[in-house]
């Protein structure tokens, strides 16, 4: 493919992701396999390459653009030497009208800079959140020790103790010590969101939304395979993700359950007031994880929203009951937006006075809320992670 070629691609690509974003629809990734899987003649080297157009596009916008070509306007405003591609060639896009119009950069759309500036997210904080990623992986700690892990290249030590930091696009995936187990893809922030559960073994710990289990293998890690750790869920193809994922990760010990959503209690009757940690990974708007999902940005809008800071009070309000007295919730979101993080606890402690937050005991991040209700939020600035708020609620006894 010519050059500019890649640019009329990446232009397609483009305004099916508007499309998606707008409507709830696929999201960008899955845009960008699905066009690379029907149109075969695009090389290896092509693929990256309009790859790198689609998110430096992406990146570039602040509000959701109206067309491919506006995004990629902006991103020719950045890296003005993409001007010379607009050449009208016979796969490259048509010249540039002389009032032609890109699109808006900015980090997003005007209401959510405004949510977040009430979050004390601004300036460099705020632009932060669209830098590129680095990918951090996590030792898995049941099979090899950091120390002693062999693997391709030599990556950088970070402060959690099973983590290793590599540039942006290293193919770990590839390795060996990937597909038989001994490493995870996780981020350096969501490495400590499951050190603060602090599971020890044999303890009874759940994690409430466990997904595909990326923090369930890690805590059954933590607790050396011994104890009971349930990973619940409603979603039924995710939680089935994990059965390989154990057994590869030679994490024995898991048990899944599926929930039932308005009726999640039901299934985990027989753990109530029994569970000395639950893990709330809640869903959420994902803020912090701009740098990985740059175009989220353009499908969070204000009922989403609400909804979401619904659904976590509801899972906190779930959690209080699996607890035993002198136990614990951890509360997590990938969000940097008070309504959820700071606020659901402070609102869950105004109604549950047998619940206290106790401050978390972490060599990273910065304490954040409200005085009694305060837990401690990561940021891509700051800590060089994915942001997060992390909270823990103990239970009286």
């Amino acid at each position: 493919m010519t050059p500019a070629a890649r640019v009329q691609s990446a232009i397609k690509i483009l305004d099916t992701i508007i499309d998606r974003a707008g409507n709830k629809g696929a999201p960008a990734d899955r845009v960008v396999s699905d066009w690379a899987r029907a149109n075969r003649y695009a090389g290896s080297k092509d693929r990256r390459a309009i790859r790198e157009l689609v998110y430096g596009a992406i990146r570039a916008c602040g509000p959701i653009p109206e067309t491919g070509r506006a995004a990629m306007l902006r991103l020719v405003e950045g890296q003005p030497a993409l001007a010379e591609l607009f050449d009208g060639s016979t796969y490259g896009p048509p010249a540039i009208g002389r009032n032609e119009a890109a699109a808006l950069g900015g980090v997003a759309a005007p209401w959510v800079i405004r949510h977040l500036g009430k979050s004390w997210i601004s300036g460099d904080e705020a632009e932060a959140l669209l830098d590129r990623a680095p990918l951090d992986i996590r030792v898995n700690s049941l099979k090899v020790s950091r120390d002693t892990l062999e693997v391709p290249e030599t990556g950088e030590k970070l402060l959690a103790p099973d983590a290793l930091r590599y540039p942006s696009g290293t193919q770990v995936e590839q390795w060996p010590a990937f597909r038989d187990g001994r490493i995870e893809v996780q981020d350096h922030g969501s490495q400590w969101a499951c050190r603060a559960v602090a599971a020890r073994p044999g303890e009874t710990v759940i994690d409430l939304c466990a997904g595909a289990g990326g923090k369930t293998l890690a805590l059954a890690a933590a607790m050396d395979n011994r104890g009971v750790l349930i990973a619940s869920d409603t979603d039924r193809n995710r939680l089935s993700r994990l059965r390989p994922r154990a057994e590869k990760a030679g994490a024995s010990m898991i048990e899944r359950i599926l929930l039932d959503p308005g009726k999640e209690l039901a299934p985990l009757s027989q753990y109530r007031g029994k569970a000395d940690a639950v893990l709330v990974d809640a869903p959420c708007s994902g803020t912090g994880t701009w740098r990985r999902n740059p175009e989220a940005r353009w499908r969070l809008d204000k009922p989403e929203l609400l909804k979401f800071s619904e659904t976590q009070a509801n899972l906190i309000r779930i959690a209080a009951q699996l607890v035993k007295p002198g136990g614990r919730i951890i509360y997590v979101t990938c969000s940097l937006l008070n309504e959820e993080g700071s606020d659901r606890i402070a609102a869950f402690l105004t109604v549950h006075k047998d619940w206290t937050a106790t401050p978390l005991d972490l060599p990273i991040g910065r304490p954040h809320g409200v005085e009694g209700a305060q837990g401690t939020r990561l940021t891509p600035f700051h800590d060089g992670t994915d942001g997060f708020f992390i909270a823990q609620l103990t239970l009286r006894q």
